[in-house]
């Protein structure tokens, strides 16, 4: 019974020492070996054997790229206004030995780190340059950081400002500023639309007075132009009917009192009324002779001759006799336009 107790000891001792030399590393992670308290190896991914007793796993790391946010830290701008500003910093492991012995904590050295430079750069730059230039803020720490970190094992992938955060004043009245901006781009569109709408009616109005000018201009054009074919075939009209001088004389009385039919204060009266009056005078003369010289031919007396004709009697004549010409003239003239057409 005591052989078999001292049997299973040993063979527990034997389990147990084989089981402690057998070292299997996840993926993505590494193992740093020391025997006797002194770095020997560091152990990649997969089954790994080490002496019992002898060597010991002192850090586990992981190489993976990790996501580490610091705390917000205070800082003062060249203004002298104190910021709050708090990062983001993306890292990896790229050896771990010196991860594990060049520095004691390297997240705690990074950090620290990371505050000494935004407060050297803040403390260059104003406010307003500290919100618009995230940039090359972000620019400036991945150098510093890569620079220092590259001894440690460790590189800084990238890194970014999480957030700025002026006093609560500040705030209020950066918000002041952003509404009088707002406000004065509104009036400033408002402005700008309702120029652009004055100008597009007034480039309306314009168009549509140079329109109707346009086209008053060639009804007037038309018009003379039509009058002047009128007289021009009422002329050639008359000229291929060999009008009388007296009709013509009587019209040429006849169109002076239109000259006043338009409420004309002041009127010229031409040089050639009293050719036209002479010559409808003779016409009268003529007509009166004639009828006289008839009547003594038919009685043989010139004591039974019939009184002169009066002055009306001759006008009324000769406004008859004009309207036959004028009616021949008109005639002509559809006859012409008839040949025309």
């Amino acid at each position: 019974m005591e052989l078999l107790l001292i049997v299973l000891v040993m063979v527990a001792l034997v389990v147990g020492a084989v089981a402690s030399t057998v070292r299997i590393v996840p993926q993505a992670r590494r193992y740093n070996i020391e025997r006797f308290g002194r770095y020997r190896i560091t152990l990649q991914p997969g089954l790994n054997f080490v002496i019992p007793l002898v060597d010991r796993v002192n850090t586990k790391l992981d190489v993976r790229e990790t996501v580490y946010s610091s705390n917000p830290r205070p800082v003062i701008t060249e203004d002298n206004l104190v910021v709050n500003i708090d990062t983001v910093l993306y890292y990896q492991i790229t050896d771990p030995r010196s991860a594990a012995y060049e520095v004691a904590n390297y997240l705690q050295a990074i950090d620290q780190l990371t505050v000494t430079t935004l407060r050297n750069l803040i403390g260059s730059m104003d406010l307003e340059s500290t919100l618009t230039s995230r940039e090359t803020i972000n620019a400036r720490l991945r150098e510093v950081l890569d620079d220092a970190t590259g001894k440690w094992g460790i590189r800084v992938n990238r890194v970014e400002i999480k957030a700025i955060d002026p006093p609560a004043s500040i705030k209020e009245a950066m918000e002041k500023q952003m509404r009088a901006e707002r406000d004065k781009r509104a009036a400033i569109l408002h402005a700008e639309g309702k120029r652009a709408s004055l100008i597009l009616e007034a480039e309306g109005t314009r168009q549509r007075s140079i329109l109707e000018a346009e086209g008053n201009q060639q009804a007037r054009i038309l018009e003379a132009e039509g009058e002047a074919t009128a007289l021009e075939r009422v002329f050639q009209a008359v000229h291929a009917n060999d009008a009388d001088a007296k009709v013509l004389a009587y019209k040429y009385l006849e169109m002076l009192p239109s000259l006043a039919s338009h409420g004309n204060s002041f009127w010229v009266i031409p040089g050639e009324l009293t050719e036209a009056m002479r010559t409808v005078t003779g016409a009268f003369a003529d007509n009166a002779s004639s009828l006289r010289s008839a009547k003594v031919s038919e009685n043989g007396d010139a004591r039974r001759t019939p009184p002169v004709p009066s002055p009306r009697d001759a006008i009324e004549q000769a406004e008859h006799e004009a309207a036959k010409a004028v009616e021949a003239a008109h005639e002509e003239a559809a006859r012409a336009d008839r040949i025309i057409g």
